[in-house]
């Protein structure tokens, strides 16, 4: 599971952001807010894909840059099934931060600090491989976007299956790049918005995406999930509903864990993808990316409110007890 691996600070202003700007003065601003509320939330793609996994009983190999202020959040991994030995630990940066601020609005000031994910790009997958034995599957996720390229590079020159997961990069990369990190992937996810990003930056067509990766599979939030093959009719899986209020972040990294363990389970892209939706709606109804869990009774009775008894029996086998 390669991928960002960050923590993240989000806080809560009790005023409106514009109230306190002066016009005619923007070219001078220096303001201070003093809020009230002040959360810390351990975050990443890579960190929160390899979490989930580590809940569904795998036993994921995170793979990415970290600083040394790391050593709490590398144990929450560890105690939750999370293999950290081939993430690397930066000499002078710290891990990645993302720093947010929020009005009564919804209005946000951000800042995000790469930090030590910079260096993602020094990590090579062959001594990983030679640590735990053969590559399952290579989650090449949001990351510095040099450490990306290069480990899409080297899964077609070792031979290594990958899942392109381009994720929030898409904004800013250019066709070559966004064609470099599709092509010849035997997983593609992408939202409904970055599919049709995906589509405008590279020229390809939507049916030359599909013969250029093995399955792709679309999120499209409350519509539920999108499953195509070139020449295989079109797999469309709900969302499961949600009985809590949603704090959307962090559902497309679980819903994509979700997938992935189903198939390393060896089920069929449909149960998987109702797997994904599971662990999604699961992630999306507790504030903080790395926060839900999976008690098996409650996941399966929910699993088969959703998708049926049989759906909820072939899935019971696999679940940790």
């Amino acid at each position: 599971m390669t991928g960002s691996i960050a923590t993240d600070h989000l806080m809560t202003f009790p005023g409106s952001f514009s109230e306190q700007f002066v016009e005619g003065q923007m070219e001078n601003v220096s303001l201070s807010f003093l809020v009230d509320d002040l959360v810390q939330h351990r975050g990443g793609a890579g960190a929160n894909m390899a979490y989930g996994m580590g809940l569904l009983g795998l036993s994921p190999v995170l793979v990415g840059s970290v600083g040394s202020d790391f050593d709490d959040y590398d144990a929450w991994l560890q105690r939750h099934g999370v293999d950290t030995k081939s993430v690397r630990w930066s000499e002078v940066k710290h891990t990645a931060r993302f720093t947010c601020t929020t009005d009564v609005s919804g209005n946000q000031i951000a800042s995000f600090y790469s930090g030590a994910m910079a260096e993602a790009s020094m990590i090579e997958l062959a001594p990983v491989a030679a640590r735990v034995g053969a590559l399952d599957l290579v989650i090449v996720g949001p990351n510095d976007p040099t450490a990306m390229v290069r480990h899409t590079e080297e899964c077609r020159d070792r031979g290594y299956r990958f899942m392109a997961d381009p994720s929030q990069q898409l904004a800013w990369a250019d066709g070559e790049m966004i064609r470099s990190l599709v092509d010849g992937a035997d997983l593609l996810f992408t939202n409904e918005y970055e599919a049709a990003l995906l589509k405008q930056k590279t020229g390809w067509a939507h049916g030359e995406v599909l013969d250029r990766v093995g399955t792709w599979v679309t999120t499209r939030a409350a519509n539920g999930v999108r499953v195509e093959q070139s020449g295989a009719e079109t797999i469309e899986v709900i969302a499961v509903p949600e009985t809590k209020p949603v704090e959307p972040t962090g559902g497309g990294d679980a819903l994509r864990a979700g997938f992935v363990a189903a198939r390393q389970w060896g089920l069929g892209l449909e149960r998987a993808t109702q797997v994904g939706s599971a662990v999604a709606t699961a992630a999306v109804e507790v504030v903080g990316t790395q926060e839900y869990d999976l008690p098996r009774d409650s996941f399966l009775e929910r699993f088969a409110q959703a998708f049926g008894a049989d759906a909820a029996d072939e899935v019971a086998p696999h679940l940790p007890g």
